[in-house]
């Protein structure tokens, strides 16, 4: 199993040799398609065989050496509760994302697919890394190809685009570096024998603790550079500008796929590392991710563009991840974990949607279509699951990770309100708002454009693309425990030893050596540390 996880991360860069070795158009798509879904097919041992009663412990785990001459840095990978299913979601949308440009891209075709498949690499890196400098590699290495995606094969605002694009996630990640050596000269000075680890083993562990003036300061560092990549409001302006401008397979993997590594670090890196500096700060990011998930929905409801209006989506809908994330109980952090595949599900699906039907009209602008569910029934089918799927109703996906959020965030000690809750269930309402009225004119009333009568429904290839994508909305929810079983023993240990951890850092360390803003967040620790505990 070890050897079939590794296969997996690296095989599509064997599938860039042979588009490489064989420069030719049709079997540069074919070799991508065929990488893509080998892939797929190979993750799939790697769920069934999961135990799901340990799912804390590091599975399928790699322990390479040392890389770095004096630094214990090695090549760690594994899976657990955490990470399985967000690195399942990166392999299902692989061959999804090659078939969705198999018409649309006409230029340049080997060095577009193999930024497709160099980014899928990076993704499923993120998500199996266990040591925290090669984490790093592979975040950075995910701006590369979407560099590129954006800035050669985008719209015509694409150099803009890419620009704001990388200077925000870029600027995020050098902090990140700079807390991330820190931490690992930090780390090093309590492991015997070395003066540098970013092993996550002895990071996580109970014997490794943060005082709380560098909490404060790492997790400031990490955490900015997370909610870059979320995108959490007031970091959110370059998404709408990403998504608008790059190629239909480019929305995808950033809705479904990259914008997960945010909120993955988050839960990841800064919950069980920096614990009392997440519970401190928590009030304040939730107030963030509920802002986020209002004006995302406001800003939406204007747009005259579908694409930028799926793309304000994301904003509001994973500012209820984060307000998940931040309300620091077993439910609310399920939740948000669901959250993420659900997202990745029915916006990517949105996307896709969007993306076949401009490759037919050459517009995305909702006053240029009306009507066209007589005249595309399946596609108003597929179009109607998805955005349903997206406003949560129930019977669902997104129902299921709303609730449990939500549910959850009413009930927490962290966050000492339950205002954050009633205004992030407005945002419900809202995305109901802003969906269903985009579609009804989009779909619905007389063709007023008599092109839109030219226009072809679905072919097998774009059925073939969404229905995997229906199958899971409905399947989650009805059976969320499919899903979440993965993870409910982690979760639940994961909170503990951090409430638990808090406690103990909290008793050993004093807030003397703090700024004043900062030592005041601390003031009431031990007491909502122990209000949790109980």
């Amino acid at each position: 199993m070890e050897l079939l996880l590794n296969l997996c991360i690296y095989l599509p860069l064997l599938g860039i040799l042979g588009i490489i070795v064989t420069r030719n158009d049709k079997a540069t798509k074919w070799i991508s398609l065929v990488v893509t879904s080998a892939t797929f097919l190979l993750s799939l041992p790697l769920i069934f065989n999961f135990d799901i009663a340990n799912s804390s412990a590091m599975q399928f785990a790699t322990v390479g050496d040392q890389i770095l001459p004096g630094l214990d840095v090695k090549y760690l990978v594994g899976l657990d509760g955490l990470s399985l299913l967000l690195f399942m979601l990166t392999t299902l949308f692989g061959p999804i994302v090659v078939l969705s440009s198999w018409d649309s891209v006409k230029k340049h075709l080997a060095g577009y697919y193999s930024m497709l498949l160099l980014l899928q690499t990076a993704s499923m890196g993120v998500f199996a890394s266990l040591d925290l400098i090669v984490f790093y590699v592979f975040f950075e290495l995910s701006l590369i190809p979407m560099y590129f995606l954006i800035g050669i094969w985008g719209g015509k605002g694409r150099v803009h685009a890419t620009v704001k694009f990388f200077i925000y996630t870029l600027v995020g990640s050098l902090i990140m570096l700079v807390g991330l050596i820190y931490l690992g000269y930090d780390a090093g000075s309590a492991m015997q024998g070395v003066n540098f680890t970013t092993d996550w083993r002895f990071l996580s562990s109970s014997a490794y603790q943060i005082g709380l003036v560098e909490q404060t300061y790492l997790f400031l560092a990490f955490a900015l550079a997370f909610c870059i990549k979320v995108p959490l409001f007031p970091f959110h302006t370059w998404l709408p500008y990403a998504h608008t401008e790059a190629p239909t397979a480019g929305s995808v993997v950033l809705a479904a796929i990259m914008l997960k590594m945010g909120t993955y670090g988050l839960l990841r890196i800064c919950l069980p590392l920096f614990p009392n500096a997440f519970m401190e700060f928590a009030p304040y990011l939730a107030t963030l991710a509920v802002i986020g998930i209002i004006y995302g929905a406001l800003v939406a409801m204007v747009q005259k563009d579908v694409k930028k209006l799926v793309a304000y989506s994301s904003v509001s809908h994973l500012g209820f991840v984060v307000l998940g994330l931040f309300a620091f109980n077993t439910i609310a952090v399920q939740g948000a974990l669901l959250q993420m595949i659900n997202h990745g599900l029915s916006t990517g699906a949105l996307f896709l949607i969007v993306g076949m039907i401009y490759d037919r009209a050459h517009t995305r602008m909702i006053e240029d279509f009306g009507g066209i569910a007589s005249i595309m029934p399946v596609f108003a089918v597929m179009f109607m699951i998805s955005t349903l799927a997206s406003i949560g109703l129930p019977g669902l996906n997104g129902f299921i990770g709303e609730f449990l959020i939500l549910n959850g965030s009413f009930v927490s000690e962290v966050l000492p309100q339950n205002a954050f809750t009633v205004f992030a269930a407005l945002g419900v309402i809202l995305a109901a708002v802003y969906m269903l009225w985009m579609y009804k004119r989009v779909m619905f009333g007389p063709v007023t454009n008599e092109e839109n009568h030219k226009l072809v429904d679905l072919n097998a290839r774009e059925i073939g693309l969404l229905v995997p994508l229906m199958i899971f909305m409905f399947w989650i929810g009805i059976r969320p425990v499919d899903f979440t079983q993965y993870s409910e023993v982690q979760i639940n240990e994961l909170i503990e030893s951090s409430k638990e951890k808090s406690m103990a850092i909290r008793q050993q360390s004093s807030t003397e050596d703090l700024p004043e803003w900062a030592s005041e967040f601390y003031d009431v620790t031990s007491e909502l540390a122990s209000k949790t505990k109980d």
